[in-house]
């Protein structure tokens, strides 16, 4: 019997894990290993640790977790999860298929903490991936200062891209922003663009060009080739499982998992944390930070207190 079972080993669950432990919780953390920034070369804005390699971050987190005695960790991916009402309270059955050489894993707990994060869909070029995580990125924020004053893209088929071009016009003045004939932007939007002098591209797209030092271009579908050095992606983000299928949670219009202010979900017991949550993906120190903070409110759930 757990205390609690934290779903995701990224900085959120990791964060949540850390300092459950050290409340003397007995923590049984499941993680399938595969992180949605594993394509990134370096991670940025993360205090004490700018620059570090989203791999190895998780690495140093997972070795303080694991050097407590309350710490457990089984890789392999969420099967299930099934709640049981006690007189004493709920209980949670969750079962993982092992991943790796690591067998099934079924067990049992007090409470269920989610920080999955999320999955992200890149728009389909066929060269989206070649460039994703050297000359491509998704977060601004995280990479934007690497990418100063170059000639960037901006690709995406949401109607968020006029706001995500704004924000990145702070790195680079030669800015272009393209739809893929998808994505809207409001003739309001695009004056506000072109006052910044961030040009908008809607005609669809055929691919990411470049060669072995990196990106040189976007070609359209009808052969023009746009030259920039590098620039970023609006994915569509999505939830890794499906949560209000396997334990009836409530979800939002964008499948992010509602939670009030203390990360408790609609199912007493569950808690999430994290990018999974409103408002969706964000910089590894803000899923680290609310990660303690989820933390703090479980164990003060367990306690009786919350």
């Amino acid at each position: 019997m757990f205390d609690v079972i934290i779903i995701g080993a990224g900085p959120a669950g990791l964060s949540a894990g850390l300092n459950l432990v050290r409340a003397r919780r007995r923590v049984l953390m499941l993680d399938s290993n595969r992180p949605r920034h594993s394509a990134t070369l370096l991670s940025h804005g993360f205090l004490t640790r700018d620059g570090v390699a989203p791999l190895d971050l998780r690495r140093l987190g997972r070795e303080e977790f694991m050097s407590y005695p309350e710490a457990s960790f089984h890789q392999g991916m969420v099967a299930s999860i099934r709640r049981i009402d006690e007189p004493s309270g709920e209980l949670f059955v969750v079962e993982a298929k092992g991943i790796r050489g690591s067998g099934d894993r079924t067990a049992t707990a007090r409470t269920v903490l989610i920080a999955t994060g999320l999955l992200e869909t890149l728009p389909k070029l066929p060269s989206m991936r070649a460039y994703y995580g050297t000359s491509l990125h998704s977060c601004t924020e995280c990479d934007g200062y690497e990418k100063s004053d170059a000639p960037l893209a901006l690709i995406g088929e949401t109607d968020d891209l006029a706001e995500r071009a704004l924000l990145l016009s702070q790195w680079s003045n030669d800015l272009i922003v393209f739809t893929n004939g998808i994505g809207h932007i409001t003739e309001a939007d695009e004056q506000a663009l072109d006052a910044r002098g961030i040009g908008v591209e809607r005609r669809p797209l055929a691919d990411i060009e470049g060669d072995r030092t990196g990106m040189t271009g976007v070609s359209l579908a009808d052969g023009t080739v746009i030259l920039r050095s590098g620039g970023f992606v609006r994915p569509v983000w999505t939830t890794a499982l499906d949560y209000h299928a396997l334990l009836g949670l409530e979800i939002d219009a964008e499948t992010l998992i509602v939670t009030d202010l203390h990360g408790r979900t609609s199912v007493a017991g569950v808690f999430a944390a994290g990018d999974s949550t409103p408002p969706g993906a964000q910089q590894l120190i803000v899923a680290a930070g609310e990660g303690a903070k989820v933390a703090a409110a479980v164990n003060r759930h367990l306690i009786g207190i919350l």
